[in-house]
């Protein structure tokens, strides 16, 4: 890997609106190429929205589906990608050859090509079909990138097998921060008269996003992937409102010891940009664990327990 100069955007869709949400994705990619940006990611289905997705039927879900690589939206992201000579990564609903519906992202690059991460852990509407294969691969920036979505990453057996399979930065698109949830020590959700009043009490706003509902879960885990795997780490998050609930940003990019480059917490539409510096890969915590590894002891791990669930059962029951 050589030195490269990465950006992470947060921004708030419209649901079911691909226009609009192309519309911001051209802004800040002209803005990441402006700041010397050779690579700018965008949080998961970005391009059609996410939340609402999970009221639709399935007719409406495939209305709102195209093809990945011909489709109107990955041909925007690569001609996007042509003409600044910057990779861009957006997520949509694909609408795939086998018939089936996948909640995808897809990786555009300046030299025509582009590939696709079909998400392993899809839950938000049960008309999506999980992904079963990383997605690894060489770029025209001289590094290896990964991609994993939201839940994706939240196992950590993802995130080793990408680093296993050569990945130096690991693309890591959420819809996260300000979930319902049952459990009190997740999350929970955000009052939206905050997000409504933000401008006139940003310090309000702000401390949710800083806290337990936002920040804080996302420090409970988020640093330990970048590190024990040795990665850099680019975290892109939605923001604002997602139906009836409000997503928290915090959008970061993070170098494989875990530590933080680039964050921001705003309330609103924004981008960090960090130089990640490859000479830290080498001599870094998580490289020295992988070479430390003892495969013969690990097969358990393939092994189902028979406590398996699917995603969606667990996330809809919390």
């Amino acid at each position: 890997m050589r030195n490269i100069r990465v950006a992470a955007v947060q921004f708030e869709h419209v649901a079911g609106d691909k226009r609009a949400n192309l519309a911001k994705i051209r802004h800040f990619v002209e803005r990441a190429a402006s700041a010397g940006a050779e690579m700018v990611v965008f949080p998961e289905c970005s391009i059609t929205g996410y939340w609402f997705l999970r009221k639709l039927s399935r007719e409406e879900l495939a209305a709102l589906a195209e093809p990945v690589f011909e489709g109107p939206s990955s041909q925007a992201l690569l001609e996007l990608a042509r003409r600044h000579g910057v990779s861009i990564g957006a997520g949509l609903i694909e609408a795939g050859q086998d018939g089936k519906l996948y909640k995808a992202y897809v990786f555009a690059m300046p030299d025509g090509t582009a590939r696709r991460h079909r998400k392993l852990h899809a839950f938000v509407s049960p008309y999506l079909t999980c992904g079963d294969e990383y997605t690894v691969f060489d770029t025209p920036h001289g590094c290896r990138v990964g991609i994993l979505i939201c839940y994706d990453c939240n196992l950590i057996e993802n995130v080793r097998i990408t680093a296993l399979q050569g990945a130096e930065i690991l693309i890591a698109p959420h819809q996260t921060g300000g979930c319902r949830s049952r459990n009190p020590h997740l999350m929970g959700l955000i009052d939206r008269a905050l997000w409504d009043n933000r401008e006139r009490d940003p310090e309000a706003i702000e401390r949710e996003f800083l806290g337990p509902k936002g920040r804080g879960w996302l420090m409970r885990w988020l640093p330990s992937r970048a590190h024990d795997s040795g990665l850099f780490l680019a975290f892109s998050n939605g923001v604002g409102v997602d139906d009836d609930e409000i997503r928290t940003g915090n959008s970061m990019i993070l170098d494989p010891y875990g530590r933080i480059l680039a964050e921001t917490w705003k309330a609103g539409d924004d981008m960090v940009t960090a130089d990640l510096d490859a000479s830290l890969l080498p001599g870094s915590t998580g490289r020295k664990w992988i070479l430390a590894r003892r495969p013969e002891l690990y097969h358990p791990l393939t092994v189902p327990t028979g406590l398996e669930r699917s995603t969606r059962e667990l996330k809809f029951q919390e």
